[in-house]
């Protein structure tokens, strides 16, 4: 087996001096972007690995970042994958550290990673302890993109869409709404449900209620299922794609027709959705951008660099065969 490569060798085999290549994997701010994707191409073909622990002792510098999140809760882990890429583009190592469920232990779970010497930065989506970290410890970021109950909040609350699929349905000639809700103990759920309200008010529609649920597909088939006949032709705004579903289901076992006789939208686009007949209008949330969103205001915290825009449209509407005008009853 050969020696191992060294700095130098992918200084080297890049065309930059080495102390460029100390300064990518250091993140030092100034490398342009150009320069930063030859050095980690070359490093990657040479198989280079920084030698962490030796590059802490002399600059505090890890070149690791650290993402902190409950496991046990779905939700996060599909931001993952975008901020581990956004890390690994800017030369460092990400590393995920499961949390528990208790609050006691998870706080102290953090501390133990804030004050582990191994970290240069930790993204949280959820809030983390109140206690402040040491001014030489890493940087920590809360991205506040779910509350304490690791209910949906932050990005995953705007509800604008709402107006946009009512809007489009009272264009489509639709007069009558209803909203199949989340829990209101879900901020998501409550901005959704003012959304409605506030929608249908300002359009001059006419709202035959809003109906509380817990996201499940049981509680959408409850509701159709009690509509009355006369509530035909009506445009249904789901909380989410379960709950759609239901809906679908009891409209269908009425004898009504989608979407003549009931229009229907849902939330989250589930990979399924695009599948059910007809096939469901719904709100997909690009998670993955997010989370890389997420990790470069870390990363440009731990930099001291300016923090990244906010990306556009992380919510779009994917209109399908479920939403139409009404028919004739």
């Amino acid at each position: 087996m050969g020696d191992r490569p060294t700095s130098h060798d992918v200084a080297r085999a890049a065309g930059v001096s080495q102390s460029t290549v100390s300064f990518v994997f250091t993140g030092r701010a100034g490398i342009s972007d150009a320069t930063r994707e030859k050095v980690l191409r070359a490093a990657s073909e040479l198989g280079y690995r920084p030698n962490l622990a030796a590059r802490a002792m002399r600059t505090r510098r890890t070149g690791r970042l650290a993402i902190v999140v409950p496991i046990a809760s779905v939700i996060p882990l599909t931001l993952i994958p975008g901020a581990a890429a956004a890390a690994e583009e800017a030369g460092y190592v990400v590393e995920v550290v499961s949390l528990p469920q208790d609050p006691a232990a998870r706080e102290e779970r953090v501390a133990e990673v804030r004050d582990s010497g191994q970290y240069e930065g930790v993204l949280a989506f959820s809030p983390l302890p109140s206690s402040e970290p040491s001014p030489d410890g890493p940087v920590v970021l809360a991205a506040g993109e779910f509350d304490e109950e690791m209910h949906a909040a932050g990005e995953f609350t705007d509800a604008q869409p709402v107006a946009q699929l009512i809007e489009r349905l009272v264009g489509l000639g639709h007069r009558r709404f209803l909203h199949l809700a989340g829990p209101d103990s879900f901020p998501s759920a409550r901005a959704r449900r003012a959304a409605y309200l506030t929608a249908v008010e300002q359009l001059g529609a006419t709202s035959l209620g809003v109906v509380d649920g817990d996201w499940s597909g049981e509680d959408g088939e409850a509701a159709v299922a009690a509509l009355p006949d006369d509530a035909r032709p009506l445009a249904v705004i789901a909380a989410n794609d379960v709950i759609a579903t239901g809906a679908i289901r009891a409209a269908l076992r009425r004898g009504w027709s989608l979407p003549d006789d009931m229009s229907i939208t849902g939330w989250d686009d589930h990979p399924q959705s695009a599948f059910l007949s007809p096939s469901l209008t719904s709100v997909r949330q690009d998670r993955e951008r997010l989370g890389a969103y997420s990790m470069r205001r870390l990363i440009a915290a731990v930099r001291g660099t300016e923090a990244p825009p906010r990306p556009a449209d992380l919510l779009t509407i994917q209109w399908r065969e479920s939403t139409a005008a009404p028919g004739d009853v």
